[in-house]
């Protein structure tokens, strides 16, 4: 049986074939160009329904021909993996807009945040980025020099630019939104844990009570590495009294700080940089040792097992205690997510379901997915699947303050704002995340 033959007239009358297969009846613009009215966000989220349930047709489609031919169809395949394509920008759309929808306006906050101190802070700032002037910066001594290097100085920017700066980067940064978070004013940031509890034992009621072992404690220490943006601004930008430099700022570097991060936090290797879940050493949970994290393997190499793949799924929820599963979601990139959309339980239900709500989460055997596209795909010996507690397994570090440079010389006729902060990042409890490895 072909993709023909199947009926798909009961798909929603508002769904336009294009290519020959059908999509949600929505337009995929720049997000910057995209309203965030509530009439818009209700319309992506319903488009985003009605394209889940053209995918779940269509991939039904395929399963019932593998299951008469033992192969399905080109065109079937073809119309699934746009069909998946679809849902992925729908999603992302919906994303945005929600996102945009809760951002305030950063520009008129400061009359509510403290006074004239505030008022007078956010001028001097103002007044250095559109023309170079810092007397008012010195005067308010919020000069930062760096320890390493003298010669090299900025300017701390306003704190609720900052903040901001750190909000937009929780949102648009995955694992640092999953993750426990800690501000810290030094270099690092260190956390004591206990590798053995206090010692115990049953005794009788007049029996001698022998000294236990004290428990033995380690520290884990999180250094805090120096991340950089360097947004450029025209002449006529900076002149123009309209735009917000704050706001404009803080847009302009969360998404270069965002990409960094968030490769860091998976897999950066702790060289002047955070170290990354998947960087930690990697053992066999059977084998598992408080220092490294736990895979459960396929079974298959490069796959899913032929026969039950879900079922290896279950055992991975399964190798994390009791405590740590009721905060517990997977992490996945987006091909690997397309993978799991296909699995059913033995009823024939999909495993894999949209949000419930605007701005919620996909979830996958009712536990939340998070998508990172850092995460590897699948392949063999590959860990493109974690699943655990972030908030306690991942802790991300950041240190207080973010400074700021004007250069107006190394690009003219630009400006350029050298932006930096600091930010470490790693694994905090061992026991809180584990990897699905595709391997044998």
């Amino acid at each position: 049986m072909s993709i023909s033959d199947h009926d798909f007239s009961a798909l929603p009358t508002d769904l336009e074939t294009k290519a020959g297969f059908p999509v949600a009846d929505v337009s995929f613009d720049e997000p910057s160009q995209m309203p965030s009215s509530g009439d818009e966000v209700a319309r992506s989220f319903d488009g985003f329904f009605r394209a889940f349930e053209a995918y779940r047709q269509v991939n039904d489609a395929r399963l019932e021909e593998i299951e008469k031919r033992g192969s399905a169809d080109v065109l079937t395949l073809e119309k699934l993996d746009r069909l998946d394509a679809t849902l992925d920008m729908t999603k992302k759309r919906l994303d945005d807009l929600s996102l945009k929808a809760r951002r305030p306006a950063l520009g008129h906050r400061s009359s509510s945040m403290g006074g004239s101190r505030t008022l007078e802070q956010k001028a001097a700032f103002e007044s250095y980025m559109r023309s170079g002037r810092d007397q008012q910066m010195r005067m308010l001594e919020l000069k930062s020099m760096n320890s390493g290097t003298g010669s090299d100085g900025g300017y701390l920017v306003p704190e609720e630019t900052e903040t901001e700066i750190l909000r937009r980067l929780s949102l648009v940064s995955p694992i640092r939104a999953i993750a426990g978070n800690r501000q810290v004013s030094s270099g690092s940031y260190k956390k004591p844990f206990a590798q053995t509890g206090p010692q115990a034992g049953w005794v009788g009621e007049t029996s001698p009570r022998p000294q236990t072992a004290s428990p033995t404690l380690a520290e884990l220490t999180f250094p805090t590495m120096e991340l950089y943006a360097m947004p450029a601004a025209t002449s006529a930008l900076l002149d123009d009294a309209a735009i917000d430099l704050d706001a404009w700022i803080a847009e302009e570097v969360e998404t270069a700080f965002a990409e960094q991060e968030g490769a860091a936090f998976v897999s950066g290797d702790g060289v002047n940089k955070p170290t990354g879940f998947l960087s930690v050493p990697q053992v066999d949970e059977a084998a598992w040792s408080w220092g490294s994290i736990g895979t459960l393997s396929t079974g298959v190499a490069g796959d899913f097992a032929a026969t039950a793949p879900a079922d290896r799924l279950i055992d991975l929820i399964y190798t994390l205690k009791s405590g740590y599963r009721q905060n517990a979601r997977f992490v996945m990139n987006r091909r690997t997510q397309g993978a799991l959309r296909k699995l059913k339980d033995a009823d024939g239900n999909y495993l894999w379901q949209p949000p419930a709500v605007a701005g919620g989460e996909a979830t996958f055997m009712n536990f939340a997915v998070t998508e990172a596209e850092d995460m590897p795909d699948i392949g063999a010996d590959a860990t493109p699947i974690a699943f655990g507690d972030f908030r306690r397994g991942y802790l991300v570090v950041d240190r207080v303050g973010v400074r700021l440079l004007r250069d107006p010389y190394s690009a003219k006729p630009y400006v350029l704002f050298y932006t930096t902060k600091r930010v470490g990042g790693g694994v905090q409890d061992f026991d809180a995340i584990k990897l699905l490895k595709f391997s044998v």
